[in-house]
């Protein structure tokens, strides 16, 4: 009876492992996308009056892979969604669009996942300067909340405190 339950345990888990979020998915596209994916976005950002937020990292890194999870969590979502046009910018391993992270400012060599954000014209907002994300594994969910609902756009008739306006 012991082995029969141990083995419908074995094959539950088996069923569950791939629907779980693997730790080595790609993210990030291939680095020769960038620049088109960064026109693109601030093409559509224009157009649905949205920010750009760009992600500089690697499918390498772990922080990276947490950071994208708490993103796309049902909290962040949303405010994501809504305000921001988001663009995975592969930096390889660290040797591969740096260009883009010095144009924007984000000093990539200090670690990764880094940020920045621009208006919908293009314009630089932002950009992560003090490893604020390099250890998103050990911080929680919240933090992106609070970096998300800080840096969207701001709407006539929307007030600081409402998430999704």
């Amino acid at each position: 009876m012991k082995l029969a339950k141990l083995l419908t345990l074995v094959a539950g888990l088996a069923l569950a492992v791939p629907t779980a979020r693997s730790a080595s998915r790609d993210i990030y596209p291939p680095p020769t996308q960038a620049k088109t994916d960064i026109v693109a976005a601030l093409k559509a950002a224009a157009a649905s009056h949205k920010r750009v937020l760009l992600d500089f990292g690697g499918n390498w890194c772990g922080d990276c892979q947490v950071l994208d999870i708490y993103m796309h969590n049902p909290e962040n979502r949303l405010i994501l969604e809504t305000n921001f046009v988001l663009v995975h910018v592969n930096i390889g391993t660290m040797d591969v669009n740096l260009d883009i992270a010095h144009r924007y400012g984000v000093p990539v060599e200090s670690g990764v996942p880094a940020m920045a954000v621009l208006s919908e014209d293009g314009k630089l907002l932002y950009s992560q300067k003090n490893k604020e994300f390099e250890a998103m594994r050990r911080m929680e969910s919240s933090a992106v909340t609070q970096f998300l609902v800080q840096w969207k756009p701001v709407r006539q008739g929307c007030s600081a405190v409402m998430l999704n306006c």
